[in-house]
């Protein structure tokens, strides 16, 4: 029993706060779990630089609702759902995930949630489980799945190395160096036929 974990941002939908930073002209929001390691310490650096310039829930989810997939992206996903099970497993939050669910055609995610006041201010965010893509992974097993695991950052790496099949997908030129074993592909094409290869 094969099921495919597949990341959310920057291999289904462009990065969420690349996208609120560039509307919200604050450019240190562009740093994501490419850059920073540590996503406890990257939300939290986030949550302060909102907090400084008075931003919460509604602007990010204003700017959400102009993000589309990625070309090719639901064709994609329509595809592989059509031969196996998928899971998306993001480290994004619920809040953020439904419109952009919406547009890929509704598939499963597994996610974590923020905690919001009720004026809209971020005021934490609430992990569903340590290392959540690696923890997912494992317990999918656990129940009798092979998983196949594709992402492009940091926080993919466990995940993508503890699954029987893993590949990096449009990842960073300093993560496809450190990690030389893993494939790296750039095209959906090129994912699907590796995935396909794998089941």
């Amino acid at each position: 029993m094969n099921i495919v974990c597949l990341d959310l941002e920057g291999v289904l939908v462009p990065e969420i706060w690349i996208a609120f930073a560039k509307e919200s002209g604050i450019p240190e929001l562009k740093r994501t779990t490419r850059d920073e390691p540590d996503y406890d310490k990257l939300m939290n650096w986030r949550l302060g630089i909102l907090k400084e310039h008075g931003l919460g829930l509604k602007e990010i989810q204003e700017t959400i609702a102009k993000i589309d997939p990625m070309p090719g992206a639901k064709e994609f996903l329509d595809e592989l759902r059509a031969l196996t099970q998928v899971i998306i497993i993001s480290d994004t939050f619920s809040q953020f995930a439904g419109p952009l669910m919406k547009k890929l055609g509704y598939p499963t995610i597994f996610c974590n949630s923020l905690e919001v006041a009720e004026n809209g201010e971020i005021t934490g965010f609430k992990m569903r489980c340590e290392q959540s893509k690696l923890t997912t992974v494992k317990a999918l097993q656990s129940i009798g799945y092979d998983t196949i695991a594709s992402g492009d950052s940091h926080n993919d790496l466990g995940m993508i190395l503890n699954s029987k099949a893993g590949f990096l997908f449009k990842s960073t030129d300093q993560i496809k160096a450190d990690y030389p074993q893993l494939p790296a592909y750039e095209t959906y094409d090129e994912l699907l036929a590796a995935i396909k290869a794998a089941l």
